[in-house]
């Protein structure tokens, strides 16, 4: 009879088991909402902290703030009102006048200009006995005026232009283009004719 009332039941085991189970739940449970109370006081105080930081900033704003309006108002007070310009005097325009005049640079002389490169061509054709070419033209040139920079295809085109104009003459030696003025051909022909009557010889009767 007493052996079978100290031996647990299927019944009794069950109910063991489930109460060790929520026994297990509850402590669980408690160790979780643990920890997040343990979290929120920690934010609790960083936001607690961070308000009372905020609130000196604040008040040092505001101090700030009220000390300018007072350092302003000071200072408006010692600055004595604005005097009334006095008149002009044309004495006094007349000085300002001037001197804005001497402080006015005034504007270089611009060096005085050469002639031009088609006068300096068409003189040194009529200085010459023979015709020249381009090259020629262009040496001399440079010779005779160092401080000009005169290129043979500019020299060239200027011969050409006089060539148009009637100033200047263009004659051919094979592959060579020479130029001259008109009284230089004329006289290098004439020459060249008298040469050629004095080579001729005598008609015998």
């Amino acid at each position: 009879m007493s052996d079978a009332l100290t031996t647990p039941t299927g019944l009794e085991s069950q109910y063991a088991t489930q109460l060790a189970a929520d026994l297990e739940r509850n402590a669980t449970e408690q160790e979780r909402i643990g920890t997040e109370v343990q979290s929120l006081q920690e934010q609790l105080r960083a936001l607690q902290h961070d308000r009372e930081l905020l609130l000196k900033m604040q008040q040092l704003l505001d101090n700030g703030a009220v000390g300018s309006v007072r350092k302003a108002e000071a200072a408006r007070a010692r600055v004595p009102a604005p005097r009334e310009p006095a008149p002009r005097t044309k004495r006094t325009v007349r000085k300002k006048a001037a001197a804005a005049v001497k402080a006015k640079p005034q504007p270089k002389p611009k060096p005085s200009e050469g002639p031009t490169l088609i006068e300096l061509v068409r003189t040194h054709l009529g200085q010459q006995s023979e015709p020249r070419s381009a090259a020629e033209v262009t040496t001399a040139l440079t010779q005779g005026h160092p401080e000009r920079t005169i290129k043979t295809t500019v020299v060239r085109t200027t011969l050409e232009k006089l060539v148009a104009k009637g100033q200047a003459q263009r004659t051919r030696q094979k592959n060579s283009v020479f130029y001259s003025t008109p009284d230089t051909t004329e006289q290098a022909e004439k020459s060249d004719d008298g040469a050629a009557a004095a080579e001729k010889p005598e008609s015998k009767d």
